[in-house]
């Protein structure tokens, strides 16, 4: 019989079985349906409480690509034309979109929050895998802490109901990890066809983003150190089942660019060997020790070391170690670039809490098992109030207050457009800074400041002129204008263009809040919006 790893909280073998369980304790942890049904009614709360701006590529390299597909009409940015994004992640928008259409919901509510409510299900998803991956690592006590850790913490909270194609990378590796047999240890246990689901996962996360293969190679590595059957693994395996999924990932590409683009070629090419990423900037090679990632754990930090050192799972706390070494060579530093690792560290924090909860219960051992739903010592009730206390308010506050303006004003205009009260609009900001065509809906022209990389070092883009001097580069801009009917631009920049805009006979028609602090640049409170008189 297997034994499970350092399992805080294993039932004694002579726990009675007549007596029935109390519905009370373990009703919702009954069956993987109910976990899911809880993941799902709580992803899809958070997803309609995220109303904020957070990364670019959420809008301008998902929705807005899917609605270039659904509709027609819609903004491809420079890494399209370079072919070294792949479809397959928008796809899944497109389709959504062309059902919202055929119903006759494609209104701005909905156009706004599907997209967000259709990625709930796939998030979901992998809090379930989450779950179910601790589970069979440590049993069904932290299986629960665990999910506790992921549901609570603030940044999957804000992060992961959003359209990313990370988010979608996280749910694949959950899935993933959980099938492959080396992660486990008992790996000869597991059927071999398990192993084939994995590599079919792990695949299908590197045709969305090939960074992923820094996850995998890992896994790979690992399986083959402890398999039996190295050359079948290759050959019968890895090679089959790559060829296939990448193939069918080609196809698509094929379809939607109009020729053949090796995708993941040179998106690492891009990224990796040119390090085209470090045109949007560098952080010190420390930032995901010191920043990055801490701040994503936040107060779950101690629990997760504590987590690694009691449980001594070397290969998973390896992966998160691999991962953040290897993203930390590259210049080019996000949050969102290690999220795949976040719900590894989280399952981490489970395994603390529960061993805390353990040892500190006095009738645990004569119950058997432990509880989410037991009565918590004082230390554990202190413990989850902080946690909860910690991580609920800067959820809130960064899902509802932190940078909304960007997302507000694009709502606003798409309402004034189906009211027929605008023409054109010129957004005077740094680029990609608001959604775009996606949350507009409407077919009007438009025009953006540009910052796709320039061949020559050391050319300046629109994004970064207009920033440098606000007040020369309109004056330049307007010589060659077309008069827009609306301008969008921060308040930071139009009290400097306040003048320059009320002489080119326009006034101000809308004020939305944006921000208590900077980020990038200067503190970008609102977002306002000018109109041309007579509109």
């Amino acid at each position: 019989m297997r034994q499970r790893h350092k399992n805080p909280t294993i039932p004694p073998p002579n726990q009675p079985t007549t007596q029935k369980p109390k519905l009370s304790k373990s009703f919702i942890f009954s069956s993987t349906k109910r976990v899911f049904a809880l993941c799902l009614a709580f992803r899809v709360v958070n997803a309609l409480l995220v109303q904020t701006y957070f990364n670019p590529d959420e809008h301008w390299q998902a929705l807005e690509v899917a609605h270039r597909i659904a509709f027609g009409y819609g903004h491809l940015t420079w890494e399209w034309k370079k072919g070294i994004r792949s479809y397959l992640h928008p796809v899944l928008f497109a389709v959504l979109y062309k059902v919202l259409s055929l119903l006759g919901l494609d209104t701005p509510w909905f156009m706004m929050r599907a997209p967000r409510l259709l990625q709930s299900i796939c998030s979901s998803v992998g809090d379930l895998y989450l779950y179910k991956l601790s589970d069979v690592l440590f049993g069904n006590c932290v299986a629960k802490w665990a999910l506790f850790a992921q549901l609570a913490n603030w940044f999957m909270i804000f992060c992961f109901p959003r359209t990313l194609s990370n988010n979608l990378e996280t749910v694949l590796t959950l899935i993933g990890l959980y099938h492959w047999p080396c992660i486990r240890d008992s790996s000869t246990k597991i059927p071999l066809v398990s192993r084939k689901w994995g590599l079919a996962i792990a695949a299908l996360a590197f045709s969305i983003r090939p960074t992923s293969a820094i996850i995998w190679v890992y896994v790979g590595l690992l399986e083959l150190f402890v398999t039996r059957d190295g050359l079948r693994f290759i050959f019968l395996e890895v090679a089959p089942i790559g060829v296939l999924v990448l193939g069918l990932t080609c196809l698509l590409d094929r379809l939607m660019y109009g020729s053949w683009v090796l995708v993941p070629l040179n998106f690492l090419k891009f990224n990796f060997l040119s390090s085209g990423g470090d045109y949007y900037g560098t952080h010190k090679w420390h930032w995901y020790f010191t920043q990055g990632f801490t701040v994503m754990l936040f107060t779950f930090l101690p629990f997760s070391v504590a987590g690694i050192i009691q449980s001594k799972q070397w290969k998973l706390s390896g992966l998160i170690a691999w991962v953040l070494g290897l993203y930390s060579v590259l210049g080019h530093k996000e949050f969102r670039f290690v999220l795949p690792v976040l719900p590894i560290a989280l399952m981490f924090s489970g395994y603390a809490l529960a061993k805390m909860n353990a040892s500190d219960s006095p009738n645990a051992e004569k119950k058997g098992s432990l509880n989410i739903h037991t009565r918590c010592p004082s230390k554990m009730q202190f413990f989850i109030f902080f946690l909860l206390a910690t991580n609920i308010p800067m959820a809130l506050y960064m899902s509802l207050v932190h940078q909304r303006g960007t997302e507000d004003v694009m709502i606003y205009l798409s309402k004034e457009a189906r009211s027929e009260k605008v023409e054109s609009i010129l957004f005077l900001m740094q680029c990609h800074a608001t959604p775009y065509y996606s949350t507009l809906h409407h077919n009007l022209p438009m025009r953006f400041l540009d910052c796709s990389p320039s061949e020559e070092k050391g050319v300046l883009d629109e994004s970064d002129r207009f920033m440098m001097d606000p007040v020369s580069f309109a004056s330049e801009f307007a010589k060659n204008w077309s008069k827009p009917s609306h301008v969008v631009l921060f308040d930071s920049e139009e009290r400097l263009l306040r003048d320059f805009l009320i002489s080119h006979s326009y006034r101000e028609l809308k004020r939305f809040f944006h921000s208590h602090f900077k980020v990038d640049r200067n503190l970008q409170s609102s977002v306002v919006v000018y109109v041309l008189a007579g509109q």
